[in-house]
């Protein structure tokens, strides 16, 4: 047995060059360099978008999908990493991407270390950390209004919760840390004026703070019933256009909010989404990230036609095409799936972007509504922000 053993390895050994090229024994593949590190382009294709995958199977390895809308067969362009309830800001004109994130020093436990990290678009690598001080940052399921913008893209706004509720004031280009402004009984961050934010507060009102050069509160102004939390809560995420901030509510009423000056404006008008038969029992809003906009100004809203009290969070099957100025609905959309998020491209042809509940990404055009393609579930296991640079 041992002599037919070594037969056949001989066999193996010398016939394995001569077989290769054959059907049964194809041609081996050429070398690849190791290590082989790629790039980015300078500036992202308008079809790229990051979509941030919470990872609750691993929160602490938590990270960004780089993904190209437009390609089905290789829409993963690289990841890069955004640990433990991390929120995430891009600003193409620096050519960075921001990461508020914590760490514990024993992974799990220990000394705890809240940052900002700032990593390179194009290599993807990081490139320096402001530390933010106090272990105060909120830690929760991803919001795109924890971690905002002000001042023209120079600071950066973190939301903190111990349950305190405050903001940090960063600035970006001095890598420091400024402020941090109190913030009780109000949450969530919209940047309004030219240095300041606004957030919805518990009892229906919105707070308004102006901040002066020094990253200090120069003024304030509480704006009361902005919203009535118990007939028509607003969902925390907004559709942004130009300075209009765009809410709907769990009923699905809309609210635009004027954030140019700097002291919130409710705009007069709360309109509906519209209805339609078949709910059941009735269609509201659902989803994550439920409300979305064009360049055109037109407003998408991811709808479930199992409303009902406590689903505002469950996704949606349809997205409704809402026009803000006509006050009216404009076209349905159905999807695939459950969509859990949504968000239009700012490509010439802007293309609506799903993440559904089963971690698949699909893509329809947002002029006619119509199926494009699906990325499948291959860019993250919990889509649960998509963010446009």
């Amino acid at each position: 047995m041992r002599s037919i053993a070594l037969s056949a390895l001989l066999f193996a050994v010398v016939s394995g060059p001569a077989l290769a090229g054959t059907a049964d024994y194809p041609k081996p593949l050429p070398e690849e360099q190791i290590p082989n590190v790629g790039s980015l382009p300078e500036t992202w294709p308008k079809s790229w978008v990051l979509i941030h995958d919470l990872n609750f199977a691993s929160i602490l390895d938590g990270k960004l999908a780089v993904v190209d809308t437009a390609s089905p067969g290789r829409p993963l362009k690289g990841l890069v990493r955004a640990a433990q309830f991390a929120n995430e800001l891009v600003s193409p004109e620096r050519g960075e991407i921001y990461t508020a994130e914590t760490f514990y020093s024993r992974l799990t436990r220990g000394e705890r270390t809240d940052a900002i990290t700032i990593w390179d678009m194009k290599s993807l690598q990081p490139k320096g950390e402001i530390l933010l001080p106090g272990g105060k940052r909120q830690l929760s399921v991803t919001y795109p209004n924890l971690f905002q913008f002000t001042n023209g893209g120079k600071w950066a706004l973190v939301a903190n919760f111990t349950p305190a509720q405050s903001v940090t004031v960063v600035d970006l280009e001095g890598r420091k840390v400024l402020n941090e402004i109190d913030l009780p009984g109000c949450t969530q961050i919209y940047p309004s004026g030219d240095r300041g934010f606004s957030s919805l507060c518990a009892d229906g009102s919105m707070f308004s703070v102006a901040l002066d050069d020094k990253g200090q509160a120069a003024s304030s102004k509480s704006i009361a019933k902005v919203h009535d939390i118990d007939k028509q809560p607003l969902f925390g995420t907004p559709a942004m256009v130009g300075r209009t901030a765009w809410f709907v509510s769990f009923y699905g009423m809309i609210q635009g909010i004027d954030l140019s000056g700097p002291v919130a404006r409710p705009l007069p008008g709360m309109f509906s989404v519209g209805t339609a038969a078949g709910g059941a029992p009735q269609w509201r809003p659902g989803g994550w990230q439920v409300i979305s906009a064009d360049a055109k100004g037109l407003l998408y809203v991811l709808m479930s036609p199992n409303g009902k009290e406590g689903s505002h969070k469950d996704g949606g099957t349809e997205v409704w095409v809402v026009d803000p100025v006509k006050k009216m609905r404009l076209s349905r959309i159905a999807l695939k799936g459950q969509g859990l998020a949504i968000a239009v491209t700012h490509e010439d042809k802007p293309q609506l972007i799903v993440a559904r509940t089963d971690g698949v990404i699909d893509v329809h055009d947002a002029a006619s509504g119509a199926f494009v393609r699906t990325l499948g579930a291959t860019v993250a296991a919990n889509p649960f922000v998509i963010a446009v640079p």
